[in-house]
């Protein structure tokens, strides 16, 4: 049996690539952050080139690090950025335009329009996602729209719309697969997660042809093999999973009301509802967490569009901090934020609340707030918009949470973890494999060759870090909680 799986994780500011042991642990980590392109406020793009680029030369390079031999990973397994938009030429490879990333709000107006027209029950019934310009439908429409003959061609079948996990294994089989799985096709606004088909009717209101979208297919199971020259040898394709749905499943959550909660670029929560696609009435989205032997697994999802990049913008923006892990010792000066909110919907306001015209604010601010309260309110709004969404899944789901699993970047900070358990009102389990999202597509990968056995396997992987047990008052913590939803609500339609 070969010794190792190659997980590739398209991020959105990095890509990495990451080899695991049989154990669940990282054998070797290759990363490279790339450009994040602003071409007006609240719209974000990438190059697809470099998301190509840099996600090739960070799996050539764990190979070259472990001096691992290619004939030794048994499989490679896929996770990405979700709802992030790529259109290319079907003879060529070569995008057409830019990427357009799951922040973006450039689609606002499309999306405004189809809830005017009164569409918004409409896609919800059918996708599980509400009307918003994160997802990829609009995205697509956009770019169809505004490109001078691109709908023609699409028609014609000459154009293809891929999410990164589509644009990628593209590229990874030189043009000879044209995939998704079904978590992934579950964020796009146009695939119906009850007929598990694209949805005609929704296509014909967004003008998208029907033409140039991949086909759907299982998140574990052999797709194909990698061009021989990439990596020296052929390496079975045997995982796809979008990064939240994946980073579930490296968590473990296989039972009906688990959950886990990443902090990353964003934050995001979901829970397990099984063979149940459980409808929100609380601003909540259903989605597909994994689709194996062509039975689908359902999630609900609370999608926080700002989390560890309010941090990233401390660093870049503020030029308040040197690197991310400096804001712990920062934010740990002052005991409290004396009295500041910060709201960091620098894209809009996502779950619960879905508002697109909300910014960001900081508010409470007087002449003795420092830096050091900026930074810790700063930590504090990712626990804050958790247990929004936490407080939403737990009315629509009936599932009362014992324990949160947490992961992703930012869940390496302590002081944020504890306040997260103190405003939950339950115990935080951080593992000690934190790299749960590539993890998670390596499980799938190697479940579907057979370098695990089955599930059993996986859990017997997963280890405790560590437990932050809360300490805070449920009183006062209500109380801080109901400070913070004052604060969130006044942000709401700042820009028209």
């Amino acid at each position: 049996m070969s010794g190792c799986i190659l997980a590739l994780d398209q991020g959105t500011t990095s890509s990495r690539a990451i080899l695991f042991g049989r154990d669940g642990h990282p054998l070797g980590v290759a990363q490279q952050e790339y450009e994040q392109i602003y071409p007006r406020p609240s719209w974000v793009e990438h190059d697809p080139e470099a998301i190509w680029s840099s996600q090739l030369k960070v799996a050539q390079d764990v190979i070259k690090q472990t001096d691992i031999d290619p004939a030794d990973i048994a499989a490679l397994g896929l996770t990405n950025q979700r709802e992030t938009t790529i259109l290319w030429e079907r003879d060529t490879g070569k995008p057409v335009a830019n990427a357009i990333v799951w922040q973006s709000r450039v689609t606002s107006k499309i999306c405004s329009q189809l809830k005017a027209d009164g569409h918004e029950d409409l896609f919800r019934d059918k996708t599980g996602l509400v009307i918003d310009a994160y997802f990829s439908g609009t995205k697509i429409k956009h770019l169809l729209d505004t490109i001078d003959g691109l709908r023609e061609r699409a028609e014609r079948g000459e154009i293809l719309f891929g999410t990164v996990d589509s644009f990628l294994i593209w590229r990874l089989t030189g043009g000879r697969k044209h995939v998704t799985d079904y978590s992934n096709a579950s964020r796009t606004l146009i695939y119906n997660i009850h007929t598990l088909d694209w949805d005609d009717e929704l296509l014909e209101l967004l003008d998208i042809p029907r033409a140039m979208l991949p086909e759907v297919i299982d998140s574990s199971g052999v797709v194909a093999e990698t061009e021989p020259e990439l990596f020296g040898r052929p390496i079975p394709i045997a995982g796809i999973a979008g990064d939240q749905q994946a980073a579930t499943f490296g968590q473990g959550c296989f039972e009906v009301g688990d959950a886990k909660n990443t902090y990353g670029t964003g934050c995001f929560m979901l829970l397990n509802t099984g063979s149940e696609a459980v409808k929100s009435e609380h601003g909540l989205l259903t989605t597909i967490g994994w689709g194996i032997d062509g039975q689908v697994t359902y999630c609900l999802e609370g999608a926080i569009f700002v989390a560890g990049a309010v941090v990233q913008w401390l660093r870049d923006g503020l030029k308040m901090i040197e690197s991310a892990p400096d804001i712990e010792p920062l934010a740990g000066e002052v005991p409290d934020t004396g009295g500041v909110m910060f709201v960091p919907a620098f894209t809009g306001v996502g779950a619960p609340h879905w508002n697109q015209g909300g910014r960001g604010m900081i508010l409470g601010i007087t002449r003795g707030t420092t830096q050091a309260h900026i930074a810790r309110a700063a930590l504090e709004s990712m626990a804050f918009q958790t247990r929004d969404v936490l407080d939403a899944m737990t009315i629509d789901s009936g599932v009362t949470l014992q324990t949160l699993k947490v992961d992703g970047g930012a869940s390496a900070n302590n002081l944020m973890l504890q306040f997260q358990a103190d405003l939950l009102g339950v115990p935080v389990h951080r593992p000690v494999v934190q790299e749960t999202t590539a993890l998670g597509a390596a499980y799938l990968a190697g479940l579907a060759v057979g370098f695990w056995n089955d599930r059993k396997d996986l859990l017997t992987n997963w280890a405790l870090d560590q437990e932050f047990q809360p300490k805070l008052g449920r009183e006062d913590a209500d109380r801080m909680y109901a400070q913070w939803k004052n604060a969130v609500t006044r942000c709401f339609d700042w820009e028209e």
